[in-house]
């Protein structure tokens, strides 16, 4: 799949006009948005309040952990339900080898921080459910890239500015189509083939192949 870009001259990408949404396409995305998340946090609320107290007896507080994330030229706190133990960060500082995998894809595929609890809400995507607060807020959308943090921006090269041109999603293209079994490099070209192609279309099938993505739970971690 090439989602090469073709560049302007001042050697920056050159967004396809497809991109630039109307202001009609923009306010139905937005308009699912709210009715989505909305509707899924009333139906979710059982779910969400006894991940809520699993995590609490089994581990303590915080039950949410908020990572901070880059979107449309501003940065926000993502929600999410804590899946690590509570000295994590100390823990990867304290690691110079799990620093050095980490910083290629921000992501370990054994990770010893991660609680028992925590390993069944990622194999489940259950852990991204809070996140559904952020699209409801607008910072999110329910489809869209991957968010990321700051530093792995550097990931895009020269993308970086179309990335963070629209909102990233709770789930995604790069997300129902390999998740952590493929590389960052394949990653960011998933990314760019959602953001170049974007349709109403693509995000409704995104959505109906999110559900068996998430039951067969393969390439989470």
């Amino acid at each position: 799949m090439s989602t090469q870009l073709p560049l302007t001259s001042s050697g920056h990408p050159s967004i396809p006009f497809s991109v630039q949404r109307s202001a009609y396409q923009r306010f139905l995305k937005r308009a699912i948005d709210v009715l989505g998340s909305a509707t899924l946090l009333c139906l979710l609320c059982p779910l969400l309040l006894f991940i809520a107290l699993l995590i609490a007896v089994t581990d303590g507080f915080p039950i949410i952990y908020l990572r901070r994330v880059v979107g449309v030229n501003q940065s926000f706190d993502a929600y999410k339900f804590r899946t690590m133990c509570r000295n994590a960060d100390a823990m990867l500082q304290a690691s110079p080898e799990l620093q050095e995998a980490f910083t290629h894809n921000f992501k370990l595929r054994s990770d010893p921080r991660i609680t028992r609890v925590g390993s069944w809400l990622r194999r489940y995507s259950l852990d991204e459910l809070p996140q559904l607060m952020n699209v409801l807020r607008g910072q999110m959308s329910l489809v869209g890239p991957r968010m990321i943090s700051a530093p792995e921006l550097s990931k895009y090269g020269e993308y970086q500015s179309v990335l963070i041109s629209v909102q990233p999603g709770l789930t995604g293209y790069w997300q129902t189509r390999g998740r952590q079994d493929v590389s960052y490099g394949e990653r960011v070209q998933m990314d760019m083939h959602y953001i170049t192609h974007w349709t109403l279309g693509l995000d409704l099938n995104i959505l109906l192949r999110t559900p068996w993505t998430v039951i067969k739970g393969k390439g989470a971690y």
